[in-house]
């Protein structure tokens, strides 16, 4: 059947607005009777009549996916098709090896008084199906992504009925559908069969117009009728937010079509800020005036446009801070709850990202309904992608590109526009209609293009693909890109442009990631032609192992014995496969806040970014530290209208006292809304400084030096210290502690020049280009040292010699008056040289030192490229939870401006480091970088007999620009010719 709008019909009004599902629909979700086939020619036949014996089948929860269900082998793979190197094939030819699924159910059906048809819909199935019902045979399917709609009218029987249906793992369909993710086959979306009346609204397409200052609107409906319309009438209601009917349509003369106006006054704008719903009633009643069918639909009035090559909601500047969006679960794969949806939605309100692009097919309705309600900008995009038929690792190579401009694939792909078009017409949150992706060019898309413009004039269209081929520029509305570096999107904007420019995928979010992003979310103010992107992406795709068990493991590609894989290319999430938000969330809701706070003294300056909310809903709190402890906290009320700036004094005390103030600033929610409790910060500004005082001295501790032959043992009232000759440092750190002696250093502290290689280091060749740094920090070896055991403060220099380099780093120890070991770390520089990873030093302590204490940045890791939403204070964190779920491990935990830092045990005995001059860079794991480094998943870790303490004057940034190739960015790396020095203080605590 045609493809058509997603509304939902009921027997009556009562039933339409009790909000429960609706009593036409009969789900036939459940348990199947299942049989997997390995080839098309092993594919059962004849197992649809209705007299075929299934006792010896298997059994199989729809909806949901084969391969995760035990039938067949999951496989991940990104670009390339994934019969490469094993079958030697060109479009549309289909592979032997394809996997065939039949499934039968056996299910009761009533048919209802007043049925005019019996519908039969499968809102989903990978990537090809035929279905039979009572034996016939009803039809064939094969876009995966929306629903395919069957008139079953004459073959459902009163009764007892049998339904079958053979899914294919391949089809034509899997060379437009060659998406980045796990390749899956089943129904893994609802099945349900509908009993409609005798007169059903087939279509509905809601319109919004309005006149020029938005102070009023027309809703314009165009209505498609089926079945016998002679003395049936329409009556539509539309109410506003508050439930008071606004406008009305009565007793009008139901026709196969129907064009209908309704006049608003001064309508109630629906944005992501504020996205006010009206509620519409459609009611179809029989010439008695009986309710033969009600819809109710919700609408929101607002318009999109481009003007002055601006793209603009309700006549204002917009901007995407978006993501993009698999529907993905590890247990579940694409085929995602409610629940899951719900999550997700509420995920970004309560982290600003005010946008999603539907990557890289339609989504289920029950989403779009969300984004509605809770306020999303969504690209909706298309089922069609063909990214292995034109590309060639990672280079452009169209020497068979499908569709391109191939008759043969024109009426397919224009299927698939129009089926995600009809569906979800009807949602607000579409602004954007997308071409799919990365499938090259041709006229075939830009027919695509031309189809959306021309049935749907309210919304834009979007496509990347011309990136690569201009031949038919005009397919897109706006100049979308992928993973341009932020001074190439500059080159663009500063070049004449003439479309609006965004990033439909950027900040390729892999591991360890999304350094540099505010170098894109600088530029929003820079260029009003820059309106901002979506990150790739939003969840890692990553499969759980043995869900069963309770285990938490998961696994990427290659990982299930599949062949070929693109292994963990798959995990590019901001939150894990187990909807657990990352690290890198504290960057993208700091840098996506809708609200920049500049503290200063005596006050906060708010600029409000919103284009239609004011900041009333939301209470101003402010916390003034010293030296990271609260000695104020205060809220007031605002009111910064949207687009305004203003400066809101603060009461503050007057700082006195010696030490380092930080005043911070928060908006926060006054009441609880859909999305967050009340209390919810989502804005955050800090401003730090400090006031100088006289230094108050303790009276100089006592110490005993003994100057061995190897070793300088110091003696304190509080512990006792070695420093070995011969292993280059501090080698004992001693304390007495209930009748018992107790060592906090395993091993004497190692410089180091490495770090475990992140996803982003892996992917632009660092191991290559600096593999000097990781033989300096694993194989460097003592060139000299000198002792100084007769002074006030007994103190041991060493030099090192690094494998290969002319330059000696020197670590220097001295236990002072003060009780404290006084450690400096330096590095002199040199030229010709490749840049450094890191400097600093690295202590083994015991495992029992399991967490961390620290004042500095957080509270979650931060690197030099990405501390823009982290913030000043303390922060305590268990030292094996600060390893965060990368798919592989990798270098991880750091926190940068770190003033001091404690690492103890359950009885707060440990040790403290303080930093003497700049702070320093920290971490503390349960690994060291090699063994990081060497494992490939989680799994692969040792069990943990160490806490490992890194102090490090500066570690260069990790970057996220992309992950196969582009570095970090420059100003964020260390120059081996810049000479760092690292200094800082440690003594044991709690004894």
């Amino acid at each position: 059947m045609d493809a058509h709008s997603d509304h939902v019909a009921f027997p009556d009004l009562h039933a339409a607005k009790a909000g429960e599902p609706s009593t036409l629909r009969q789900s036939l979700n459940g348990r199947w009777a299942f049989h997997l086939a390995q080839s098309v020619a092993a594919r059962p036949q004849g197992f649809f009549a209705t007299e075929y014996d299934m006792a010896e089948w298997g059994d199989i929860e729809v909806p949901g996916y084969m391969q995760l269900q035990g039938y067949g082998c999951n496989q991940y793979v990104n670009t390339q098709y994934p019969w490469d190197g094993v079958e030697e094939l060109r479009p549309p030819h289909i592979p032997e090896a394809n996997l065939v699924g039949s499934y039968l159910r056996d299910f009761s059906f009533e048919k209802l008084d007043g049925t005019g048809r019996v519908v039969l819909t499968f809102d989903g199935v990978e990537t090809a199906f035929y279905v039979w019902l009572n034996g016939e045979f009803i039809g064939f399917s094969e876009d995966s992504f929306t629903p395919a709609h069957f008139d079953v009218t004459e073959q459902v029987r009163a009764g007892s009925n049998r339904l079958a249906v053979q899914v294919f793992q391949r089809s034509s369909a899997s060379w437009i559908e060659d998406q980045d993710f796990w390749r899956a086959t089943g129904i893994f979306r609802d099945v349900w069969i509908e009993q409609q009346p005798t007169l059903h609204v087939e279509d509905l397409f809601v319109k919004t117009d309005f006149n020029d200052d938005f102070s009023a609107a027309v809703l314009r409906l165009d209505l498609k009728l089926w079945g016998e319309t002679a003395g049936a009438t329409v009556d539509v209601f539309l109410a506003d937010a508050s439930g008071a009917q606004i406008a009305a349509l009565s007793g009008l003369s139901a026709q196969a079509g129907m064009d209908l106006d309704l006049k608003v006054e001064a309508p109630d704008l629906w944005s992501a800020e504020k996205p006010t719903l009206y509620d519409l009633m459609l009611v179809v009643r029989d010439k008695d005036g009986a309710v033969i069918e009600a819809i109710p639909q919700r609408i929101g009035f607002r318009h999109f446009e481009i003007k002055d090559k601006l793209m603009l909601l309700n006549g204002k500047r917009i901007i995407f801070n978006g993501v993009n969006r698999h529907e993905f679960d590890a247990v579940r794969g694409r085929s995602v709850t409610y629940e899951q949806m719900l999550w997700d939605v509420r995920f970004c309100k309560q982290n600003n990202i005010n946008a999603v692009r539907t990557s890289h097919y339609p989504n289920q309705s029950t989403w779009y309904r969300l984004c509605d309600e809770y306020g999303l900008y969504v690209i909706d995009e298309a089922n069609l992608e063909s990214h292995g038929s034109w590309m060639t690792d990672g280079k452009v190579d169209p020497r068979w590109p499908v569709p391109d401009s191939l008759p043969e694939w024109r009426d397919c792909v224009l299927d698939r526009a129009k089926s995600m078009l009809e569906r979800d017409k009807n949602h607000a949150s579409i602004l954007i209609w997308s071409c799919g992706n990365e499938s090259y060019g041709g006229k075939n898309i830009f027919d695509m293009s031309e189809f959306f413009r021309q049935r749907d004039p309210s919304r834009l269209v979007h496509y990347e693909g011309i990136f690569h081929d201009r031949r038919y520029n005009d397919t897109s509305d706006m100049e979308s890109q992928m993973y341009t570096k932020p001074q190439d999107v500059e080159a663009y904007l500063t070049n004449d442009p003439q479309k609006p420019f965004i990033l439909c995928e950027y900040m390729h979010a892999m591991g360890n990631s999304c350094g540099g992003f505010h170098l894109y979310t600088d530029l929003i103010d820079k260029y009003d032609l820059y309106q901002g992107g979506f990150i790739w992406d939003y969840i890692d795709q990553a499969l759980a192992i043995d869900p069963d068990s309770g285990s938490r493991a998961v696994a990427y590609g290659g990982q299930f014995g599949d062949r070929p894989h693109d292994g963990e290319f798959c995990g590019d999430g901001i939150v894990t496969a187990w909807r657990e938000p990352s690290t890198k969330v504290q960057e993208v809701k700091g840098l996506y806040q809708p609200f920049d706070l500049s503290p200063e003294a005596g006050g906060v300056s708010i600029r409000n970014k919103n284009l239609f909310v004011s900041s009333a809903d939301y209470r101003l709190v402010y916390r003034l530290l010293l030296d990271g402890e609260e000695i104020l906290s205060a809220s007031l009320d605002t009111n910064v209208a949207a687009g305004d700036t203003a400066f809101i004094a603060l009461d503050l005390p007057k700082a006195t006292k010696a030490g380092e103030y930080v005043l911070q600033c928060s908006l926060c929610l006054k009441t609880s809304t859909l999305w967050a409790d009340a209390g919810h910060e989502i804005a955050f500004g800090e401003t730090v400084w400090c006031v100088e005082g006289d230094v108050k001295l303790d009276a100089p501790v006592p110490l005993t030096c003994q100057n061995g032959d190897i070793n300088l043992g110091v003696e304190t009232p509080h512990y006792r210290a070695m420093f070995s000759r011969v292993f280059g440092g501090l080698s004992s750190i001693k304390v007495d502690h209930s009748d018992a002696s107790l060592e906090f250093i395993l091993r004497p502290p190692r410089l180091v020049f490495w770090r475990a290689l992140t996803d982003n280091d892996r992917g632009c060749q660092l191991g290559f280009d600096l593999a000097v740094w990781k033989s300096a920090s694993h194989c460097y070896k003592r060139a000299g040292f000198e002792v100084d055991a007769n002074s006030d403060e007994p103190s041991i220099t060493h030099r090192f010699a690094l494998p290969g380099l002319k330059i000696e780093p020197t670590v220097s120890y001295r236990v002072g008056r003060d009780g404290l070991i006084h450690v400096e770390a330096d590095f002199a520089g040199a030229e010709d040289l490749p840049d450094l990873p890191i400097f600093g030093l690295e202590f083994t302590v015991p495992a029992r030192l399991d967490r961390f204490r620290y004042y500095g940045l957080g509270p979650d890791e931060n690197y030099i490229d990405r501390l823009r939403g982290a913030r000043l204070g303390v922060f305590e964190k268990g030292v094996e939870d600060n390893v965060p779920a990368y798919l592989v491990p990798q270098e991880c935990g750091n926190r940068v401006g770190v003033r001091w830092a404690e690492v103890t045990d359950e009885a707060g005995l440990g040790l403290r480091f303080a930093s003497e001059g700049q702070p320093f860079e920290f971490s503390a794991l349960p690994y060291t970088m090699m063994e990081l480094d060497a494992a490939y998943s989680p799994e692969q870790l040792p069990a943990v007999t160490q806490t490992v303490v890194r102090i490090a004057a500066r570690q260069m940034g990790v970057g996220g620009d992309d992950s196969w190739g582009a570095p970090v960015h420059d100003r964020y790396h260390i120059k081996s010719s810049e000479a760092l020095s690292l200094k800082f203080s440690l003594c044991p605590i709690g004894v």
